[in-house]
C-alpha cells in the first residue's frame, strides 16, 4: 500500500478518488482550499489539510508528511472563468502545479498523477474521437495551462526522475458535482429541475460532449498507480452525446414538466468534443463501465437524497 496526497481531494472528482483509494488500504491525505471543494466529501480514514496549492503551507506539508505518490486535482476547473481571467487561471492551475512538483522533487515522489483535459485539450479542429496522438489546439486558457503542466511534467521526469500520468479527462458527471464551470451542465440542469426552475440551453444545443461518470475516472487513477511508466491517456467513453439530448434525459428522470428553452450561445464554445480511449484500454486496462442512462439516474437519485 502507497502513502498517497491527494489535491483537490475534497472536490467532485477528487472525493471520489480519495474514497476508492481508502478502501483499497491506501494511506490518504488531502489537500484542499474549499473554494469550490466541501469537507464533508473527504472520507474520515484520510487526513484533511485546509491549504491552497499556491502556499507555502502546501509545499510544507509534502516535506513533512512525504508521499510516495501525488494525485494532482486541484485547479481553476472553468473554462469560462480562464476566458475571463487567464491571469487567475494561470496562478492556479500552471504556478499552483509547479509549488506542488517543486516540494514533490524535495521528498522525492516517485509518481504524478494529474487530472489533465481531453475536453479543452484538443479544439474543434481534431477528429473525432480524438486520439492521444492528434495536436493539442486548446482554445481557452484552461486547455493551455493544463497543456503547460503536461509538458512540465516531461521536464519533472527528465530531470527528477518523477513518473507522470496525464489522464485526459472527458466531460465528467456524476454525485457531488456542482453546477460551475461548463462540464457542470449536468449538475446544472439537475439543480435547476428539482428546483422547479427553467434551465436555459446554450445556444442549438447540438454541441456535443463525451460524458464520463466519476466512478469510472476514479477507476482510471487506481489503475494508473499500478502504471510503471510515463504515459498520457485519454479518459472517455468515445461517444458523443448533444446537450438537447441531455437536457431530455433529466427532464424525464426529474418529472419536470419544464420543455427546453434556448438562450444565447457562450462566445468561443467548442461545437463537438468525443475522446478515443483505445490506448487507456490497452495500457492501464481501463474502459468505461456506467452508460450514460444509467449514469444519469445515479446521478439524479444522488441529487435527491443531498
Amino acid at each position: 500500500m502507497s502513502r498517497i496526497l491527494i489535491t483537490g481531494g475534497a472536490g467532485f472528482i477528487g472525493s471520489h478518488v480519495a474514497d476508492l483509494l481508502v478502501v483499497k488500504g491506501h494511506d490518504v491525505a488531502v489537500v484542499d482550499n474549499l473554494s469550490t471543494g466541501r469537507r464533508e466529501f473527504v472520507p474520515p480514514e484520510a487526513q484533511f489539510f485546509r491549504y491552497d496549492i499556491k502556499s507555502s503551507h502546501a509545499s510544507e506539508l509534502i516535506l513533512d508528511w512525504r508521499p510516495q505518490i501525488i494525485i494532482h486535482h486541484a485547479a481553476q476547473m472553468s473554462v469560462q472563468v480562464s476566458l475571463g481571467n487567464p491571469v487567475l487561471d494561470a496562478q492556479d492551475n500552471i504556478l499552483g502545479s509547479l509549488n506542488i512538483l517543486q516540494a514533490a522533487t524535495r521528498v522525492q515522489v516517485r509518481k504524478f498523477i494529474f487530472a489533465s483535459t481531453g475536453g479543452a485539450m484538443y479544439g474543434d479542429a481534431a477528429p473525432i474521437p480524438a486520439r492521444e496522438k492528434d495536436t493539442p489546439r486548446p482554445e481557452s486558457p484552461y486547455g493551455i495551462a493544463k497543456m503547460a503542466v503536461e509538458h512540465y511534467l516531461h521536464f519533472y521526469h527528465r530531470q527528477h526522475g518523477i513518473v507522470p500520468v496525464s489522464l485526459r479527462y472527458a466531460n465528467v458527471y456524476g454525485p457531488r458535482q456542482n453546477g460551475l464551470g461548463e462540464a457542470g451542465v449536468v449538475a446544472i440542469f439537475i439543480e435547476k429541475f428539482l428546483q422547479g426552475q427553467q434551465p436555459v440551453i446554450n445556444g442549438d444545443g447540438l454541441q456535443t460532449r463525451d460524458f464520463t461518470y466519476v466512478g469510472d475516472i476514479a477507476a482510471a487513477n487506481l489503475l494508473a498507480l499500478a502504471y510503471p511508466e510515463a504515459g498520457t491517456f485519454n479518459i472517455g467513453t468515445g461517444r458523443e452525446t448533444d446537450i438537447l439530448t441531455i437536457y431530455q434525459h433529466l427532464q424525464k428522470l426529474t418529472a419536470s414538466p419544464l420543455g427546453p428553452q434556448h438562450g444565447p450561445a457562450k462566445p468561443g464554445e467548442q461545437r463537438r468534443s468525443s475522446l478515443n480511449a483505445d490506448l487507456a484500454r490497452k495500457k492501464l486496462g481501463w474502459e468505461p463501465q456506467m452508460n450514460l442512462e444509467e449514469g444519469l439516474a445515479h446521478t439524479v437519485a444522488a441529487f435527491k437524497h443531498r
